[in-house]
């Protein structure tokens, strides 16, 4: 069963942003989106991890979670499954100019493709009020980068869940009730 979660400085959550190689804009199209939401979920699942906020852009993502184990392991599962997914089903329809782009020289495990950049961005977060920061930030990535004029028109994001008006078909659900307010929101 989830557990539930408060913001604190013994309970940090966690707010990370990761991006494709190169910026490359690999969920431009709604059917990697899909792929991408379908191994967030896994991961997830996988780490016993809570989501509390996410937006997938065409060249990254943003997501706040909790923290269940070392923030090593967390993104490590994360970048891990959402890339063995994202790259799995490449291959599967045979999407060659995009896994060329995604190309490498052989690394450690005879790894081909990497799909993230390497840079750890992650920062904890130990407040409600810059929990909230975060999530507005999330929020309205897709207004500033004009995809739409409202948060909740983007449907690759946790916005019309926290606004409380979710589609029927949400692509990947949040754990907003999992969390317990010190303050009323």
């Amino acid at each position: 069963m989830p557990h539930d979660f408060q913001i604190s400085r013994d309970s940090q959550a966690l707010y990370i942003t990761i991006n494709t190689k190169n910026r490359l804009p690999v969920f431009m199209k709604d059917e990697m989106k899909k792929v991408l939401c379908a191994a967030i979920d896994e991961a997830r699942r996988s780490a016993g991890l809570l989501l509390f906020a996410y937006v997938i852009m065409f060249d990254h993502l943003h997501v706040i979670t909790d923290q269940p184990k070392p923030i090593s392991d967390v993104l490590r599962i994360l970048k891990g499954i959402t890339a063995r997914r994202v790259i799995d089903y490449l291959k599967e329809r045979n999407y060659l100019s995009s896994l060329a782009k995604l190309q490498h020289e052989r690394r450690d495990r005879n790894y081909r493709y990497s799909l993230w950049q390497t840079e750890k961005n992650v920062l904890p977060i130990f407040s409600e009020g810059m929990f909230m920061q975060k999530v507005n930030y999330i929020h309205n990535n897709p207004v500033h980068a004009r995809y739409v004029e409202r948060a909740i028109a983007y449907h690759w994001s946790s916005a019309r869940i926290w606004q409380r008006c979710p589609l029927e078909n949400e692509p990947l659900l949040v754990d907003i009730d999992r969390i317990n307010w010190r303050r009323s929101k």
